[in-house]
């Protein structure tokens, strides 16, 4: 028994970085961008797609390797995303010339989507069902500290090393999973025969995800940014129509059709990350531009939000076993509903303090939400297709991030043009904002909606 319970907590651990690092390097490059600027001699159109390349590689291919690991076998995914990470990450260290970092990026953000397909699918198999909310809570805690202490982290590292030190410890946190991993968690069980991958849903998926977030990104910059986007929605209905058909689908689409509150849990995911992801961003330029820190204090302000998600996120997990997820999340949605309105307060004239406990009640709403609808998801996913619900938590956060940036690219396009955040006056980017969070906040409404109203279904009690 003692045995069995320190496997556990080594697949824990293992969850708990896996999660950590690669999201942390979903973020951890933004303030370094400029000095990869200089180092490659590009600009910074070119420079962003350092953070792009990544992002839209894990959202595009998140659910199709969680089809391959319930097929295959999720050690077997997860294990060779984890060294795939490592190994791109070192390499990342020596690259010399920027087309070299994107294609390594991307193949970074494949390996991430190994890692994210099965982690939390392992971690709640090790796990009984009576402690399912708690270690998703530890493991969701893991997850926001990384998305939202990656710049912070990432501009210390830079500032103080280099952007090659980023990936440096993203390679030695790899390291440490993989042994963790390897060590601790089963060999896979053999598969029925006959399983094999669903080559046209896939490739669907992948051009869905792809070109849409594509042109999402470039919904301002380029005249043929809508005409992109609208591309890739026709691809998602093409893959929605296609996959009904499959009897071995890469995702059942029965999953969505056939349980409301898994549909209406996931949605409330992509309209939490779609309206709140953003909220670090804006806030870290309005420090150093309006309230005149530097880069490296703005960093340490924010570290407020963060450290609310992780003193907190596996307390409410556990609790969520308890009570009804989805009870816990809408509160969550609630409080990031206010927090949001007090961000659209913001002015000039601001004082520290109001900033701060913003991003508090922030930090209180997003723990509230992440670990308890986490955790409604997967109720709702049978044992088998646990990789893929896990994997579309993965792409509605991804996908809402995107969304949340491309929100303030539009934004910034119709209020100050081409000219970027940190080069605008006060008053434009407080302007910026308020139109911004506006939108965020009906977008958190529309999640609160969601997530009240999935009630009706979810087992946990």
């Amino acid at each position: 028994m003692e045995g069995e319970e320190k496997s556990r907590k080594a697949v824990l651990k293992a969850a708990m970085i896996t999660a950590f690092i690669t999201t942390f390097m979903g973020s951890a490059l933004n303030l370094s961008i400029p000095a990869m600027e200089g180092d490659f001699n590009v600009g910074g159109a070119m420079a962003g797609w350092i953070v792009t390349a990544y992002t839209i590689s894990v959202a595009a291919l998140s659910v199709p390797f969680g089809s391959v690991a319930d097929i295959s076998g999720r050690r077997r995914v997860f294990l060779a995303g984890v060294a795939g990470f490592l190994t791109i990450s070192v390499l990342c260290i020596f690259a010399w010339n920027i087309w070299i970092l994107l294609f390594l990026r991307t193949l970074q953000g494949a390996s991430a989507a190994m890692i994210f397909s099965t982690n939390n699918a392992i971690l709640i198999s090790a796990y009984p069902d009576s402690e399912r909310g708690r270690v998703l809570g530890l493991s969701t805690a893991a997850t926001y500290v990384g998305l939202s202490a990656g710049p912070v982290i990432g501009g210390f590292l830079n500032h103080y090393m280099s952007w090659h030190a980023v990936f440096g410890a993203a390679a030695i946190a790899a390291a440490v999973a993989f042994f963790e991993g390897y060590k601790s968690i089963p060999k896979d069980t053999k598969n029925a025969p006959g399983a094999g991958p669903d080559v046209s849903g896939n490739v669907l998926y992948i051009g869905a995800i792809a070109v849409s977030l594509y042109g999402l990104g470039n919904l301002t910059a380029m005249r043929t940014g809508p005409l992109i986007l609208a591309g890739g929605i026709l691809l998602g209905v093409a893959f929605v129509l296609v996959e009904r058909k499959k009897t071995n689908p890469v995702m059942k689409i029965s999953m969505f059709t056939k349980s409301a509150p898994f549909t209406l849990s996931s949605l409330a995911a992509l309209l939490n990350y779609g309206a709140t992801y953003a909220i670090s961003y804006l806030v870290s330029i309005y420090l150093q531009v309006v309230m005149d820190f530097t880069s490296q204090t703005a960093g340490l302000i924010l570290i407020v939000m963060p450290l609310m998600q992780a003193l907190f996120s596996p307390a409410m997990g556990a609790l969520s076993d308890r009570i009804k997820p989805y009870k816990l999340a809408t509160c969550g949605m609630l409080l990031c509903v206010l927090a949001l309105c007090m961000f659209s307060r913001l002015s000039e004239t601001t004082g520290l303090w109001y900033v701060i406990i913003s991003l508090m009640t922030a930090g209180f709403g997003f723990f509230m939400f992440a670990s308890p609808n986490t955790n409604a998801i997967m109720d709702c996913a049978s044992p088998e297709d646990y990789s893929v619900a896990n994997s579309v938590v993965a792409t509605m956060r991804t996908y809402g991030q995107s969304a949340s940036m491309g929100i303030v690219s539009v934004v910034m396009g119709i209020t100050i043009g081409a000219m970027a955040l940190e080069e605008s006056s006060a008053a434009d980017l407080v302007r910026t904002m308020k139109i911004s969070f506006t939108v965020f906040i009906v977008l958190c409404i529309l999640g609160v909606f969601m997530s009240a109203f999935r009630g009706k279904g979810v087992k946990n009690s």
